[in-house]
C-alpha cells in the first residue's frame, strides 16, 4: 500500500504482538513489518492516522519508533489513543503542517527547544498528562507556522508567576478548555491570539490591568467561577463571549458600556437574582440591539 499512489491512510485496531524479551533494533523493526512500510520515507504518503493502538512487545527501545515517525515526510499525522509517553523533535527541518496525538500519555517535556517544526500550523494534544501552561508556551515559541492549539482535557495549571511565557507569534486559536486553570492564565496567554477557549475551568474573575489581547474576538469562560461579567478593558476587540453556567447573581450595567464591540453575549444558566441591576443591565441589553443569546428562556 505504502508504495502505491494513495495519500492518505487511515489504520484503526493495531496491535503490536512479538515475543518477550529485549530486543536489538535489527530484531525489532522486522516484528514491525506492516509498520516499517507505513514508516518509510520514500512514498506519496501525505496524511497518516493511527488510531486505538496497542502494544504488546514489551522489550524494546521505544525510541526506534518515536525517531522513525517523527522523521516521516508527510504533511498530516495522527497518533490517537496509543498510550504514547513521548515523541522526538525531528533531527532535520520537518514537512509536518498537522500532528494530532490525541489520548495519549504525554508530558511537559514533549517538543521542548524543538526548532525543526517551523511548517507546523495545527497542534493538537488534547486528553494527555500536561501540566504547566508556560512548558506548553515554551513549546510553541519556535513554531513560527502555529495557528491553532488544542490543549484540553489536560492537568494544566498556571502556578509560576514569575516565569515569563513565550508563545509562538502566529498563534491564533487556543483551546484550554477542561483543564485547572484560575485567573493566573491571564498572565500566561499568547498576545495574538484571537479565539480562545477556557470552558470548565476554575476562573472566578478577569483581573484587572493585565495585559491586553489587543485581537481576541471570541472568549469562552462558560463553566467557571465567575461572580461578575468581566469587561472589555483588556479585550478592546472582543465580539463573543459566553460565560454560561457561572455564579453570576447581579450582572454590571456598565458591560455593555465597556464591550462596545460584542455582538453576542451568552450568559444563560447562571443564579440570576431579580435585581434593580438585573433589570438596568436587560434595560441596556435591549437598547444596544439584543445581543444577549437565548433570552429569555435560558435566564429563568
Amino acid at each position: 500500500i505504502w508504495y502505491s499512489p494513495m495519500e492518505h491512510l487511515t489504520v484503526r485496531n493495531l496491535t503490536f504482538q512479538g515475543p518477550l524479551g529485549e530486543l536489538t533494533e535489527y530484531e525489532f523493526l522486522p516484528l514491525y513489518s506492516s509498520l516499517e512500510q507505513i514508516i518509510s520515507l520514500d512514498g506519496s504518503m501525505k496524511v497518516l492516522t493511527l488510531e486505538h493502538v496497542r502494544n504488546k512487545v514489551y522489550y524494546f527501545n521505544q525510541e526506534i519508533v518515536y525517531r522513525q515517525f517523527s522523521e516521516m515526510n508527510i504533511v498530516s499525522l495522527t497518533i490517537y489513543d496509543a498510550y504514547m509517553p513521548h515523541m522526538l523533535c525531528p533531527s532535520r527541518t520537518s514537512s509536518f503542517q498537522y500532528l494530532n496525538f490525541s489520548h495519549n500519555a504525554l508530558t511537559d517535556e514533549l517538543f521542548q527547544n524543538c526548532g525543526t517544526l517551523t511548517d507546523l500550523k495545527l497542534l493538537i494534544l488534547q486528553r494527555n498528562k500536561f501540566e504547566s501552561l508556560s512548558k506548553v508556551s515554551f513549546m510553541t515559541s519556535r513554531m513560527k507556522s502555529l495557528n491553532y492549539l488544542d490543549m484540553s482535557n489536560n492537568l494544566l495549571s498556571h502556578d509560576a508567576p514569575d516565569v515569563q511565557c513565550q508563545w509562538s507569534e502566529s498563534l491564533t486559536e487556543l483551546d484550554l478548555s477542561s483543564n485547572q486553570l484560575t485567573e493566573s492564565v491571564f498572565e500566561c496567554l499568547p498576545v495574538n491570539v484571537k479565539k480562545l477557549d477556557l470552558q470548565n475551568n476554575q476562573v472566578t474573575s478577569v483581573p484587572k490591568g493585565m495585559a491586553e489581547l489587543k485581537s481576541l474576538k471570541e472568549l469562552n469562560l462558560a463553566s467557571n467561577r465567575l461572580a461578575d461579567l468581566p469587561g472589555c478593558g483588556g479585550f478592546t476587540s472582543l465580539g463573543f463571549l459566553n460565560i454560561e453556567m457561572n455564579l453570576i447573581l447581579t450582572p454590571s450595567a456598565d458591560f455593555f458600556q465597556s464591550c462596545p464591540k460584542i455582538r453576542e453575549l451568552q450568559a444563560g444558566q447562571n443564579p440570576f437574582k431579580c435585581s434593580c441591576e438585573l433589570q438596568d443591565f436587560i434595560r441596556l441589553e435591549r437598547q444596544s440591539g439584543g445581543k444577549l443569546f437565548g433570552w429569555p428562556s435560558a435566564y429563568v
